[in-house]
């Protein structure tokens, strides 16, 4: 093993904690799983309550649907408490459209006498929200469907809410094993891998979440099928799991770099492997999110880009090493 990879050596330092025995360290284990469960436990009872406002940001992605499509207008009628549309309309179909290149008003419905008859009266709603209308309407089609919901959410939201605590508690049982110097590298290490965490799940929210969606439903129209009312509990579960899925998804190049750190892979064989690269990222794809094709590709895609860009990363590296080797001879 190279010099330059003394970071994943295995010299001999001293240590200066105390051993343990293996019932110890069992006991630590299992202190530091209770210590978590109960993080995650306190962390869905206060989810729990707020539950409307997490179903609300998990709703968002639907509101972005059309981000890459353009802008086009839109009425949503509303009678009492319930709500048709949006619909897509032009200024000759409906003349009543506010100003504006692609407006989304919301009228509501109402009747006004006029002589012996009632007629229907549209007017706008001036307390509409201004924002982008979800096409989607979410459906419980079971009495004990919102119990299992509004659990299933505020479980995913507590996992991630706690996650400070739980990764402490697990920490405080893996990193003592390490010596001094292999401490900073995994912290550094771990480091890249919670940015790289969050850089998946942010870019799905913003970004491959909506279009997936949006796939979705053009995919239905095309097969003939109205895409306008989905399960919320297998909404959810989707959201979630794609969520979840991208952020460890993007831990690959991360065990990628390491295996180059420890001298186990270079560049070149990483350059060789890319059509089995491929086929790995359309695996995770299936095996990480939820299992059908749009998400399978829309995971795929950046994992396989990330690769690239550790096949750069492990040249400079390499790159590196030769340079210093001849001004070191």
């Amino acid at each position: 093993m190279s010099v330059e990879n003394q970071e994943f050596t295995n010299e001999e330092e001293e240590d200066s904690g105390s051993r343990k025995s293996f019932w110890e360290h069992v006991q630590d284990l299992r202190t530091a799983l209770i210590r978590s469960s109960i993080a995650i436990g306190v962390a869905v009872m206060i989810c729990l309550l707020l539950t409307p406002q997490i179903v609300e940001v998990l709703e968002h992605p639907l509101r972005r649907m059309r981000m890459f499509e353009k802008a086009r207008a839109t009425v949503t009628l509303e009678l009492g408490s319930a709500k048709l549309g949006p619909f897509d309309v032009n200024r000759d179909q409906f003349p009543a459209l506010p100003a504006g290149p692609a407006p989304h008003a919301v009228f509501r419905v109402g009747s006004e006498k006029v002589g012996d008859q009632w007629v229907l009266t549209v007017s706008p709603d001036p307390n509409a929200e201004a924002a982008d209308p979800i096409e989607i309407t979410l459906h419980n089609l079971s009495p004990t469907e919102a119990f299992i919901v509004a659990f299933q959410v505020a479980l995913y939201a507590a996992i991630v809410v706690s996650a400070p605590f739980w990764m402490y508690y697990l920490g405080t049982f893996i990193i003592p094993a390490f010596k001094q110097r292999e401490k900073k590298v995994v912290y550094i290490w771990f480091f890249w891998g919670v940015f790289l965490a969050v850089t998946g799940i942010l870019l799905t929210y913003f970004f491959l979440l909506p279009a997936a969606l949006r796939a979705s439903m053009k995919y239905s129209d095309l097969l003939g099928f109205s895409a306008t009312d989905w399960r919320a509990n297998e909404y959810i579960d989707f959201v979630c799991k794609f969520l979840l899925g991208m952020g460890i998804g993007f831990q690959f190049p991360l065990v990628v770099l390491i295996l180059v750190k420890m001298g186990l892979l270079t560049f070149r064989q990483l350059a060789h492997y890319r059509r089995h690269v491929v086929v790995i990222s359309l695996i995770l794809g299936a095996v990480l999110t939820t299992p059908e094709p749009i998400t399978m590709f829309a995971m795929a895609v950046p994992i396989y880009l990330l690769y690239e860009i550790c096949i750069i990363i492990a040249w400079y590296w390499d790159w590196k090493k030769r340079r210093a080797a001849k001004v070191s001879a």
